[in-house]
């Protein structure tokens, strides 16, 4: 009975169903960068899953609500650090929020386990967005409220409206857990649950879904089985290329310097303190992990220790950032069905 519930709550929430493919009322351009018929309406319609957009937060580092090894999702912005828990993010999807004048939305879908920081800036005005109810590759769609176009978490761009074809300008964020969080940025605020909605955020809503492999309720384009469906992935993307790393790579703490569609990058893990980072590494090379220093977590060649976030914090370039790359953590089978070249690395 319990099961049936939640299942029930899955079709209710992730918003699926029927196939209602009509473009949101107000949307002056109806073309679409994808097949219409490939995209799936599901019930609770535009804001039925409401986002959060006057988050709360707290600075204490015991929330009651919040276990240490709950994931969050993570932001560092002119020394101020955020994290938004996956347990509102489950029941919410979009917190539409800003640090100073860095106006930002945390975007998370949970039928792909994807979450991404957009910034908020679409051409020269400063919106928010909202969660439409539809689904491309069981993927979320928000739409803007400035302009009510429709766009693709996971293609990173707006696919239908007045802005088709105007790309998402991503702003960095780090996926791991509390503990991990916390342990590095002990001033952190913390996304609290005072949303504003009545939700029972200690109750995960979609059942069996993280772990059942075989649990995938709309359709895709391209169901990749090299790996396990539900497998947790850090894709790297690029123009000419994307590539994976599965979380099981890093089981202990591992650092790979690899290259990607021509980008020298490195990547960064540990499965044990659920984490995993991608970043442009220049001219920098020989990166060892760093153990026991968080949030220092590697350190180049010439001894520059680096942070979680990617700041180089000792050597003659301290206080500088490695330079962010495009990389999403989600379940490998969206990833491979949004990037259906993609490579998966192995060591």
């Amino acid at each position: 009975m319990k099961y049936l519930y939640l299942l029930s709550l899955l079709v209710l929430f992730a918003c699926g169903g029927d196939d209602d493919l009509t473009p949101a009322t107000g949307n002056s351009n109806n073309e679409w960068l994808i097949p219409p018929s490939q995209v799936f309406d599901g019930g609770p319609g535009k804001d039925g899953i409401p986002s959060v957009d006057d988050p709360e937060f707290n600075n204490t580092d015991d929330p009651q609500f919040l276990s240490p090894g709950a994931l969050v999702v993570g932001i560092v912005d002119n020394g101020i650090a955020k994290a938004y828990p996956h347990i509102i993010l489950d029941w919410h999807e979009i917190v539409n929020d800003n640090i100073g004048d860095n106006n930002f939305a945390i975007t998370y879908c949970p039928l792909t386990g994807t979450a991404v920081g957009w910034d908020r800036q679409v051409g020269n005005r400063t919106t928010t967005f909202g969660v439409s109810g539809k689904l491309y590759n069981t993927n979320l769609m928000p739409f803007d409220r400035e302009t009510d176009s429709y766009w693709s978490q996971l293609r990173l761009d707006c696919v239908n409206g007045s802005l088709v074809g105007e790309k998402i300008n991503t702003v960095p964020v780090v996926e791991t857990t509390w503990s991990t969080w916390r342990t590095c940025y002990p001033n952190s605020l913390l996304m609290n649950t005072n949303t504003g909605f009545s939700r029972n955020y200690g109750q995960y809503p979609y059942g069996d879904y993280k772990t059942n492999n075989d649990n995938i309720i709309f359709p895709v384009d391209n169901l990749d089985s090299r790996l396990p469906a539900k497998e947790r992935v850090l894709t790297v993307i690029t123009e000419d290329a994307s590539k994976v790393y599965s979380i099981e790579t890093f089981d202990e703490f591992e650092v790979i310097e690899d290259q990607v569609g021509g980008e020298n990058i490195v990547v960064i893990g540990s499965k044990q303190q659920n984490f995993m980072v991608a970043y442009k590494t220049g001219d920098l090379s020989g990166f060892q992990p760093v153990v026991g220093e968080l949030p220092v977590i590697a350190q180049d060649g010439t001894g520059q220790k680096i942070t979680l976030t990617g700041e180089i914090i000792t050597g003659p370039q301290a206080g500088q950032q490695l330079e962010s790359i495009e990389s999403i953590i989600g379940y490998y089978f969206a990833m491979a069905a949004f990037y259906p070249e993609v490579e998966i690395y192995e060591e």
